[in-house]
C-alpha cells in the first residue's frame, strides 16, 4: 500500500469524524438552518404565485413574511390568553388528578406489583436536587431562548428567500455544461417534495387541531383549548406523534369525566387516528413526498433517537432529500452502463 493511499484514508476518517463532531455540537444551529430552509421553500410557493401576479419578488417576499407575521399574531392574541388560562387551571388541578388516578384499581394493582409510587418518590427527589435554586431565572431563560430561536428562524427564512434562488443559480453554473440539468432537476424533485410535504402537514396539524377541540368542546372536557392545539402540534410527528397525545388526553377523560366520556375520547382518537394514519397521511407522504410508509417509520425513528422532537419534525423531508438524490444516481448509473454498452457493442463489430 503506498504513502499516497494511507494519507488518502486517514484524512477521509479524520474528515468524517470532525463532520460527526461538528453536527454534534451545532445541532440547534443545524435544526433551525434545515427549519428556515424547510419554512422558505414552503413560503416559497406563495411568493412565486405573487410573481405571477406581476409583483416583483422582493415585494411578494415582504407581502409574504409580513402576512405571515400578522397571521401569527392574530391567532397568538386570539388562542394564546385562553389556552394560558386553561392550562394554569390544569396545573392547578393536577395534584388533585394525580389523586385520583393513586385511588383507581388498575394503578392500586400496577402499584402492589411494580412500586410505582416509590419509583416516582425517588425520580422526582432527585429531580429536585438537581434543579436551580431559582426556577423563575430558569423559566424566563427557556422563554428568552425560544423567543431568540423563534426570531433566528424567522430572519434565517427571510435570508433564505431573498438569497437562496441567487445562491442556487451561481452554484449551477459552477458545474460542468452536461451535469447542469442533471442537478437543476435534481433541485426542482426535491423543491417539488419537500414544499409538497409542508403544505400538507400544515394543512394536517390545522385539521387535528380544530376537529379534536370542536370534539373536546362538545364533550365538555376541561382545558379543551390547549388540548386541542397540542394534538395539532402532535401531527408534525407522523404516527407517534398522534398517539402518543391521543392516550394522554384519553386518560385525563377518564380521569375528570369518568369512564363513558374516557371511552367516547378513546373512540375519537382511534377514528381520528385512522382518518390520518389511512388517509391523510398517505396523501400528503406517498402523492407529494413520494416517500415509502415503512422509510417514513424508520427515518422517524432514528432523527428522533438522535435529534429529539427535532429530529421527528425533519425526518420525512430529509428522507424524501436522500431519496431523490438515490435515484437520481441510480438514474445516473444506469444511464452509463447503457453508454458503455452501447461503446463495447459497436467496438465488437
Amino acid at each position: 500500500m503506498s504513502s499516497k493511499t494511507v494519507f488518502t484514508v486517514c484524512f477521509t476518517v479524520l474528515a468524517v469524524t470532525a463532520l460527526a463532531y461538528f453536527i454534534l455540537k451545532t445541532r440547534v444551529s443545524l435544526v433551525l438552518t434545515v427549519g428556515a430552509v424547510m419554512v422558505a421553500i414552503a413560503l416559497d410557493h406563495a411568493v412565486k404565485l405573487l410573481t405571477q401576479r406581476g409583483l416583483r419578488r422582493s415585494l411578494a417576499i415582504a407581502v409574504v413574511v409580513v402576512g405571515l407575521i400578522a397571521v401569527g399574531v392574530g391567532l397568538g392574541l386570539l388562542v394564546i390568553p385562553p389556552a394560558i388560562r386553561q392550562g394554569r387551571a390544569l396545573v392547578a388541578e393536577a395534584p388533585m388528578l394525580w389523586e385520583k388516578v393513586q385511588h383507581t384499581r388498575f394503578f392500586m394493582a400496577l402499584n402492589a406489583r411494580f412500586d410505582v409510587q416509590e419509583q416516582l418518590r425517588q425520580e422526582s427527589q432527585g429531580a429536585t436536587g438537581a434543579m436551580n435554586l431559582n426556577p423563575v431565572i430558569s423559566a424566563v431563560g427557556g422563554i428568552l431562548r425560544v423567543l431568540g430561536g423563534l426570531v433566528t428562524l424567522l430572519f434565517l427564512t427571510i435570508f433564505v428567500l431573498v438569497f437562496g434562488p441567487d445562491l442556487k443559480n451561481s452554484a449551477l453554473e459552477e458545474l460542468e455544461l452536461e451535469s447542469q440539468e442533471r442537478y437543476a432537476r435534481i433541485v426542482a424533485n426535491i423543491y417539488r417534495s419537500v414544499g409538497g410535504y409542508l403544505e400538507g402537514l400544515l394543512g394536517i396539524c390545522s385539521l387535528n387541531a380544530l376537529v379534536t377541540t370542536v370534539f373536546l368542546a362538545i364533550t365538555r372536557m376541561p382545558f379543551f383549548l390547549p388540548l386541542g392545539l397540542l394534538s395539532g402540534a402532535s401531527s408534525l410527528v407522523p404516527y407517534a406523534g398522534p398517539l402518543v397525545v391521543g392516550s394522554m388526553i384519553t386518560l385525563l377523560a377518564l380521569m375528570t369525566g369518568g369512564l363513558w366520556k374516557g371511552v367516547a375520547t378513546a373512540v375519537y382518537f382511534v377514528l381520528y387516528g385512522q382518518l390520518e394514519g389511512n388517509v391523510l397521511g398517505p396523501l400528503v407522504y406517498r402523492r407529494t413526498a413520494h416517500v415509502n410508509p415503512l422509510v417514513t417509520l424508520l427515518s422517524i425513528v432514528f432523527l428522533a433517537e438522535f435529534m429529539g422532537v427535532a429530529g421527528a419534525v425533519i425526518a420525512v423531508p430529509l428522507a424524501a432529500v436522500a431519496q431523490v438524490v438515490v435515484r437520481e444516481l441510480l438514474t445516473l448509473r444506469r444511464a452509463r452502463q447503457a453508454q458503455r454498452a452501447a461503446v463495447d457493442s459497436v467496438e465488437k463489430l
